[in-house]
């Protein structure tokens, strides 16, 4: 039976008082919410430890990381309760209750150790570290951290209209298929659409840096000052400090804006480091996980840019979604949402993907998976498609 999930601490507290709290971890009115059952993610409890240690009605209450001392420690699981301690030897929290930033991921780039030093950097190396390859413990670290995040990742995307943008991670800064990207990412995000990515450089930094802009003027600025740097390839930290550098030309306040650009990149792809132009990063160990959830999350539509082996996979996988009618639900009415591919000669000839998702889409019952493809030659021409369909409600 699923337990209350709880990651906020005035919600425990409120529980703690005898109020109601629902599965979600938001108070109702209603009977008062037993402790047994109730899951407690990354909460630091010092605040409320005499209320938790004056009961013991613990039985299967679930604590996940945090900070509690040693003596609550010894109280709730004495009465029943399964406490999951933070690893000091894990670059990270893997029981996190919100998405990251990019602030948070590049936390230390400008110290001595660069990129290396860095949270992402460090997360990195743990994933490559072959002592812990065939550890059962550090599997599990790493499958609560994402479950953690995809955790994270629901509540910041609840009730909003998502459509993903997926390209590759060679498109340098500075050149016309960045620009491009990037005046797609704002486009759509100008039509109240809220744009997810992939979260690494590339397109997928281009059309995160649309998003993120909130008007076209600081978006060119910032696309200026990125191009003195086109790669991240030689040099990480100075691929990351231009685009801080560039953000900041944006002028924007995020405590103040809703949300606009999301980046879901994986530390699967260790060479591809995440873009600084995603409010909310959700970033994955597992790049399955982390492919299946920024797909089942657009809810309406994708737009595939030009891009290599990773992005036909992705082509794919959202084909198959269409197939089997597994896309995200969209209100009533509005129909599926459309998988748009962009670059004629690029997807007909250099990549032939067109041919194959056509000949599948005609073996659907009345060809219904037809009317969901799309193939274009601009993202322009993409943009016009989703929001023609967001803004008409089709």
């Amino acid at each position: 039976m699923p337990g209350v999930e709880i990651d906020r601490l005035e919600v425990l507290r409120a529980l703690l008082a005898g109020e109601a709290i629902s599965h979600a971890g938001a108070r109702h009115q209603g009977a008062a919410t037993p402790l047994g059952g109730v899951r407690l993610q990354d909460l630091d409890l010092h605040d409320v430890e005499e209320q938790l240690l004056a009961r013991t009605d613990l039985t299967d209450l679930v604590v996940l990381g945090g900070a509690l001392s040693p003596a609550l420690t010894v109280h709730l699981v004495r009465h029943g309760a399964i406490v999951f301690p933070s690893d000091p030897q894990a670059p990270l929290n893997v029981y996190r209750s919100q998405t990251y930033t990019a602030d948070e991921l590049y936390a230390g780039l400008d110290g001595p150790e660069g990129y290396p030093g860095t949270l992402d950097g460090r997360t990195h190396a743990w994933t490559r570290d072959r002592r812990s390859e065939h550890d059962a413990y550090a599997t599990m670290l790493r499958a609560i951290h994402d479950e953690s995040i995809t955790d994270a990742l629901d509540d910041r995307l609840d009730g909003l209209p998502v459509v993903g943008v997926m390209g590759g991670h060679a498109v340098q800064r500075g050149s016309n298929v960045y620009a491009a990207a990037a005046r797609l990412g704002f486009e759509l995000a100008q039509a109240g659409l809220v744009v997810a990515t992939g979260g690494g450089p590339g397109a997928m930094e281009a059309a995160n840096l649309g998003a993120y802009a909130r008007n076209f003027p600081s978006l060119q600025r910032a696309m200026t000052a990125l191009g003195s740097r086109p790669s991240y390839q030689s040099d990480v930290r100075a691929w990351a400090q231009t685009a801080f550098a560039a953000r900041d030309l944006l002028g924007v306040r995020e405590s103040d804006d809703p949300l606009r650009s999301v980046g879901i990149p994986t530390w699967f792809y260790g060479h591809e480091p995440p873009n600084a132009f995603g409010q909310a990063i959700a970033k994955y160990f597992s790049n399955a996980l982390r492919e299946d959830g920024l797909l089942a999350r657009c809810t309406h539509g994708i737009v595939v840019l030009p891009g290599s082996a990773g992005t036909v996979q992705e082509i794919f996988q959202a084909a198959t979604r269409v197939f089997y009618q597994r896309m995200p639900e969209r209100p009533a009415g509005r129909g599926s949402p459309p998988l748009i591919l962009v670059g004629r000669t690029h997807w007909t000839r250099t990549l032939p993907v067109w041919p194959a998702l056509q000949t599948l889409a005609r073996s659907t019952p009345s060809g219904r998976m037809v009317q969901s493809l799309h193939l274009v030659d601009t993202p322009g021409q993409a943009a016009a498609i989703v929001t023609g369909r967001h803004t008409s409600g089709a």
